[in-house]
């Protein structure tokens, strides 16, 4: 059962998922298989949630709010017995982005610093699902790129990762913007005026057409200004020196 009615809720593949597999990070590279970040896993089509479990998907980490998931479900993978499910908000709701930050993704940074340090208890619960799932774990939001970017540089701080790398493979989404923007924007119009919020500014940054890599190195460059130790928000979570190896053996070739 859904809030959104079937009709709305248009099935379609992710246009913003990929594999880490290539990011260099401390000892290597990240392997093949081991992460893949991706737009909304719960409106996917039957084929493609039966081709990513061939591929090996094992395990899901939804990153959306409750209301979210309550009305989309958890899709057609939510029915393959041989994948996990984890749902581990970043976010209590999804109007905690103010109007202007929506309107431009290049003031998403502020947001970002916020969420990490604000829900690093729930990163870390990501990093030690990720670290002890069987097979590839894929995580993801709704777009693929803020909440699913903040998970994707933690792991990747968490593996040794670069900064300028960290920044490469979250540009990376910007060739995906228009296409991202088109798919998710039936479900987010819909569950935003079921909740009652102003379509208004949501309209504005559906149709944005740049991307900027900005808000990434705004994260970066606070948690270097903040924190002597990058991690040092996520340690405080409970991020410790043996879940980390644990993610750097399963990820590194």
């Amino acid at each position: 059962m859904t809030l959104i009615d079937a009709p709305v809720l248009a099935l379609s593949d992710p246009v913003n998922l990929r594999d880490l597999a290539g990011i260099p990070v401390a000892g290597g590279v990240v392997r093949e298989g081991f992460a893949i970040r991706a737009d909304d896993l719960a409106i996917v089509t039957e084929a493609y949630a039966d081709r990513l479990v061939a591929d090996g998907l094992r395990t899901v980490i939804d990153l959306r709010s409750a209301a979210e998931v309550e009305a989309t479900g958890r899709g057609p993978l939510g029915s393959r017995t041989s994948v996990n499910y984890h749902h581990v908000p970043f976010m209590a709701a999804v109007g905690e982005v103010d109007a202007a930050e929506m309107a431009d993704q290049s003031r998403f940074g502020a947001f970002y610093l916020r969420m990490f340090e604000g829900a690093a208890a729930q990163i870390v619960t990501s990093l030690a699902i990720i670290a002890h799932a069987p097979g590839a774990v894929a995580f993801h939001c709704a777009a693929g790129q803020d909440r699913t970017g903040v998970l994707a540089a933690s792991l990747l701080l968490a593996l040794g990762a670069e900064p300028a790398d960290i920044v490469a493979d979250y540009t990376r989404t910007g060739e995906n913007s228009a296409a991202i923007m088109t798919r998710i924007a039936p479900t987010m119009r819909a569950l935003m005026d079921r909740l009652g919020f102003d379509l208004d500014e949501a309209a504005r940054a559906a149709t944005r057409t740049a991307f900027s890599s900005e808000p990434m190195r705004h994260l970066l460059a606070g948690l270097a200004e903040r924190h002597t130790d990058l991690l040092a928000p996520l340690r405080a979570a409970g991020l410790d020196d043996a879940l980390i190896a644990r993610l750097r053996a399963g990820a590194v070739a």
